[in-house]
C-alpha cells in the first residue's frame, strides 16, 4: 500500500481513504500534506532556536558592558544612580537643564535663580518648565552633597 511519494502520510486507514482518496491519490498534491508541515515545523523550529541564541548572546553582551560600567564608575557610581532612580533626572539631563558644564555650587545657583524666575508663571513663563527647574537644581544637589561625602572619607576639601 505505500508507494513513495503516494502515501508517505502513516494515517490509518479511515484517514487516508478520506484524505488520499480509494487509490491514494488527493486533489491536494498527493497526500504530500503532512510531511510539508513537518518540514515547515522543522523550519520554524530551527528559527526560533537561532533567534533564541542571538537574544541570550545579545543579553549576555548587555550584562557585561552594564557590570564594566559599573565598575568603572566605582562606589560613586552607586550613589550616582540611585540618586539618578530618585530624582528621574540623569545627571548629565540635569546639568543639560540647567546650562551647568561643571558642578560648582555657585554656578547651579546662579542659573538656577534664572531660570526659575524667567519660568515663573507670574510672567508668563511654564509651570512645566519651572519643575523641571527645581529637579534640576535638586540633581545637581544631591550630586554635589556625594562628591563633598566623597571628598571628606578621601581627607580632602570639598569640590567648589
Amino acid at each position: 500500500m505505500t508507494s513513495g511519494l503516494q502515501e508517505p502520510c502513516h494515517l490509518a486507514a479511515v484517514s487516508r481513504a478520506r484524505l488520499c482518496g480509494p487509490t491514494g491519490s488527493s486533489l491536494l498534491s498527493g497526500c504530500l500534506i503532512y510531511p510539508q508541515a513537518k518540514y515547515l515545523a522543522q523550519i520554524i523550529v530551527m528559527g526560533v532556536q537561532v533567534v533564541g541564541r542571538a537574544f541570550a548572546r545579545a543579553l549576555r553582551q548587555e550584562f557585561a558592558a552594564s557590570r564594566a560600567a559599573a565598575d568603572a564608575r566605582g562606589r560613586a557610581g552607586h550613589r550616582s544612580a540611585a540618586a539618578s532612580n530618585l530624582s528621574g533626572l540623569s545627571l548629565q539631563e540635569a546639568q543639560q537643564i540647567l546650562n551647568v558644564s561643571k558642578l560648582s555650587p555657585e554656578e547651579v545657583q546662579k542659573n538656577y535663580e534664572h531660570l526659575f524666575k524667567v519660568n515663573d508663571k507670574s510672567v508668563g513663563g511654564s509651570f512645566y518648565l519651572q519643575s523641571k527647574v527645581v529637579r534640576a537644581k535638586e540633581r545637581l544637589d544631591e550630586e554635589l552633597k556625594i562628591q563633598a561625602q566623597e571628598d571628606r572619607e578621601k581627607g580632602q576639601k570639598p569640590h567648589t
